[in-house]
């Protein structure tokens, strides 16, 4: 990574760590730390926000996104040698201290939360570039897992055989998000500049891999929203065809930011308003109501009416439980973060420890 890099991530206040990967405080640990509200992972998942370390083992990316914050702009060079994954854990933790202790002299602080800050207990592993870039990612998240800490990983989707290989290594993080900011390849190539002929079949394979992993670990679709770009009705079908290939537990539908370089590329006005965003939201939920297994299934369909028909005579309540846990519904959001969860179970939100 050459000097104008590193000096451009230091103003937007990344702290660098190694020559490839770095964190940065995310400004939701920064108000939980002055008790003025938490992100929305702490909201749905129980992830406390100022135990949180947002951070990326690599800054390198195979697309150049319109929405993203980072300067996809310059030049990021190639990596001559990976770090260590312990190493980049320590010096992770290490920077996140230190970009944090100007925190205990301020009158507003929660000296008890700030105590507990030192020690991160959750890895955000989504901050910039794409991670499963880094050859050593599995590595990095058994270490994490050792050490008793979750670990969220957001892919583009890009690397299928790199999921492949956390699924062979047993090296899974506790939640994978798929980013699917596309309803089609047409708007894929548009938002992306990704040039790869085969770049839309990988993501495509990621999504049927998303949906082996049933209880494996669990699994986000992340769909974020540019007004005028990927959210007209229009799309909402396909969006709702490309789910139904993942059949995550969860579905993220979040709001575009215009901040950091992105505010170059895209304003203000691309920004949907909340309401917008839960609008999309409960269209997408109808097309997905309408997509139940059995109702693709046509050579089973009488097979599959007797067994439901026989199951409905001997437990006609637990029979309807089934039916309803199949079906997406909406099951919280978020204003201040302009995000909206879907799910199939309310009770499955909450990350346990045997999650981790």
């Amino acid at each position: 990574m050459n000097s104008k890099v590193k000096n451009t991530l230091k103003k937007q206040h990344y702290a660098l760590v190694g020559e490839h990967s770095g964190i940065q405080i995310c400004r939701w640990t920064k108000k939980s730390l002055r008790d003025e509200g938490c992100c929305y992972k702490e909201k749905f998942y129980g992830i406390s926000s100022h135990k949180c370390c947002q951070m990326t083992p690599c800054f390198l990316c195979q697309n150049k996104c319109l929405h993203c914050w980072r300067a996809i702009e310059l030049d990021y060079g190639k990596i001559k040698k990976w770090s260590e994954p312990k190493k980049i854990i320590d010096e992770s933790i290490f920077q996140q201290r230190k970009m944090l202790s100007g925190f205990k002299g301020s009158e507003k602080t929660n000296l008890k939360k700030w105590r507990e800050a030192q020690n991160p207990e959750q890895f955000a592993i989504s901050l910039s570039g794409e991670p499963t870039i880094y050859p050593r990612l599995g590595e990095l998240i058994l270490e994490l897992r050792k050490r008793g800490k979750t670990s969220f990983l957001v892919t583009n989707g890009l690397l299928p055989e790199r999921i492949q290989e956390l699924m062979k290594k047993k090296a899974l993080p506790t939640q994978l998000y798929v980013s699917l900011n596309y309803p089609d390849e047409k708007v894929f190539r548009k938002i992306t500049k990704n040039k790869a002929r085969n770049s839309w079949k990988k993501l495509m394979k990621t999504l049927e891999l998303i949906k082996k992993l049933k209880k494996k670990t669990r699994t986000v679709v992340r769909i974020n929203l540019i007004r005028n770009l990927n959210m007209q009705d229009d799309m909402i079908e396909d969006y709702a065809k490309l789910v139904e290939k993942a059949n995550p537990d969860f579905i993220e539908i979040k709001g575009y930011m215009s901040v950091g370089f992105a505010r170059q590329r895209l304003g203000y006005e691309r920004m949907p308003l909340h309401s917008e965003i839960k609008n999309f939201s409960e269209k997408l939920l109808k097309f997905l109501k309408c997509q139940e297994p059995w109702a693709k299934a046509t050579k089973q369909v009488r097979f599959l009416s007797i067994v439901k028909m026989l199951i409905s005579m001997l437990k006609p309540k637990g029979f309807a439980s089934i039916l309803k846990s199949e079906k997406y519904k909406f099951l919280d959001d978020k204003k201040e973060s302009r995000v909206v969860l879907l799910g199939k179970s309310r009770k499955d939100m909450k990350i346990n420890e045997s999650e981790i």
